[in-house]
C-alpha cells in the first residue's frame, strides 16, 4: 500500500450525527380535565406525587430522586439534582437528562402538598417504628419508607383514570400517560404567555430550541391571538 494513501484521521470522526427527530406531544388534557383527575385521585396515598408532577413539570425520575434536603418550603422552591431509575432490577441514580441541576419554583398550594406529605411520612415512620425502611431522606416513598418504584407510578396512572371513568357518569377522561403531566404543565404555561426560555428552564431543557421544537404547535396557537392581545393593550377606539 502506498503510504501517501493513508489518511491521518478517520472521516467518520468528523461526520456530524443526524439530528434526532423530536416529536410533538399528542393531545393533552385541558385544565379542567387535569383538575378532575387530581380531585378524583386525592384519596390515594401517591396523589402528592401526581400533584407535584403536574405543578412542576418535573420528570418521573427527577421527582423520585428528590430528597427533603432539596425542598425549600420557605423560599417555595425545589432543587432538581438528579434522576432515579431501575436497571436490571436495581435502583440507579444519576444526573438529570441535561446533566445540570435546576431550581423550580412552587406555588402556595404545592407548598401545602409538600407539608402534608412530610407530615404523613413522619406519621408512617412513627407507626412502623423499627420496621421503617427509609434511610435516604426521599420525599416520595412507600408506606414502609422505601423509594417508590418508577413502574408503580406509570402503571398506576391509567388505572386511576379507568377507576374514575367507571365510577362517574360525566364525560370520561381521555387516556393519558404519566409523562403527559409534564406536557400539560408546559402547554398551560405557554398558552398563558410564559416566555419559552422560562418554560425551558423549568422543564430542564438544555436549550430553549428544544422547547420550541417540541411545543411548536402550542406556540403557534398562542401566536394566533397575539394581534388581538396587542390591539387590546393599545385600546384605540
Amino acid at each position: 500500500m502506498n503510504v501517501d494513501e493513508i489518511l491521518s484521521s478517520s472521516p467518520v470522526e468528523k461526520a456530524k450525527r443526524p439530528r434526532r427527530e423530536i416529536s410533538e406531544p399528542g393531545t393533552v388534557w385541558t385544565t379542567d380535565q387535569l383538575k378532575t383527575f387530581l380531585l378524583a385521585t386525592r384519596d390515594h396515598r401517591l396523589w402528592p406525587f401526581f400533584h407535584v408532577a403536574a405543578y412542576t413539570g418535573a420528570r418521573r425520575g427527577e421527582l423520585l430522586h428528590l430528597r427533603w434536603s432539596d425542598v425549600d418550603l420557605e423560599d417555595r422552591q425545589i432543587t432538581i439534582r438528579g434522576s432515579a431509575s431501575f436497571i436490571d432490577g436495581k435502583r440507579v441514580e444519576g444526573t438529570t437528562k441535561s446533566g445540570r441541576r435546576r431550581v423550580v419554583s412552587l406555588d402556595a398550594r404545592t407548598v401545602q402538598v409538600f407539608r402534608a406529605q412530610r407530615s404523613q411520612q413522619a406519621a408512617d415512620r412513627l407507626q412502623l417504628g423499627p420496621e421503617w425502611r427509609g434511610g435516604g431522606d426521599y420525599v416520595f416513598t412507600t408506606g414502609w419508607g422505601e423509594p417508590v418504584h418508577p413502574d408503580t407510578l406509570s402503571s398506576l396512572f391509567p388505572i386511576l383514570i379507568k377507576r374514575h371513568n367507571q365510577t362517574n357518569t360525566g364525560t370520561p377522561l381521555p387516556h393519558a400517560r404519566l409523562h403527559d403531566l409534564r406536557h400539560i404543565h408546559a402547554t398551560i404555561l405557554l398558552l398563558a404567555g410564559v416566555p419559552v426560555h422560562v418554560v425551558a428552564a423549568r422543564l430542564g431543557h438544555a436549550d430553549p430550541s428544544i422547547t420550541l421544537r417540541v411545543y411548536a404547535h402550542v406556540i403557534r396557537a398562542a401566536e394566533a391571538s397575539a394581534a388581538d392581545v396587542f390591539a387590546e393593550a393599545i385600546g384605540e377606539g
